[in-house]
């Protein structure tokens, strides 16, 4: 990708965070878009489809720019965990992470008016048996409203709450800064 002025298509915190700590200059413009996807889409490539979209959005009014945009999805048993509805869902989603291994995905899309190009990264991060005490006081005081999985792993519940990952930890926080920075490279 030639060396422009990037755009982050998201208003993630973690994203920003992790764009900042790789010392990439950018600025941040998003779009609404729909979050929908085709039914027979292959579950790895949902968060990419999302991503793509998200960029194009952007991009549109911004021929001139490199465009980067990511979504990230939480897989149990092959069902896609979304964003919790509320306090309950939050609740009811961290209670069927308990105990369990899963899978987080976060698909890519970097943009310009040269190529298009698009992947992803996958972790498994597998919780301890988390109490109901450990997962209402996480909901109540976090508030992890906006996060797929109902949870941050740089939070409490990450410190307290996983016994293992495998693979990228910035991956699970919304970027795979690294396999990033390696498709930035001139």
């Amino acid at each position: 990708m030639p060396n422009t002025n990037y755009i982050l298509a998201s208003k993630s915190p973690r994203r920003k965070q992790l764009l900042e700590l790789a010392n990439i200059q950018f600025e941040i413009i998003t779009e609404n878009t729909i979050e929908d996807f085709p039914n027979d889409l292959e579950i790895s490539n949902v968060p990419v489809f999302i991503a793509k979209n998200k960029a194009y959005a952007v991009f549109q009014n911004n021929l001139d720019r490199t465009i980067i945009a990511a979504d990230t999805i939480v897989v149990l048993e092959n069902k896609i965990i979304g964003k919790p509805k509320d306090r309950m869902d939050a609740i009811d989603i961290l209670t069927s992470l308990s105990g369990k291994t899963h899978e987080v995905i976060t698909g890519v899309v970097v943009m310009n008016q040269h190529k298009t190009i698009e992947f992803y990264d996958k972790t498994k991060v597998s919780f301890h048996d988390l109490t109901h005490d450990q997962i209402v006081y996480y909901v109540d005081t976090f508030k992890p409203f906006d996060k797929a999985g109902a949870y941050a792993i740089q939070e409490w519940i990450g410190a307290i709450g996983i016994q293992s990952i495998q693979g990228c930890f910035y991956n699970v926080m919304g970027l795979p800064i690294s396999k990033l920075i390696q498709v930035l490279k001139p």
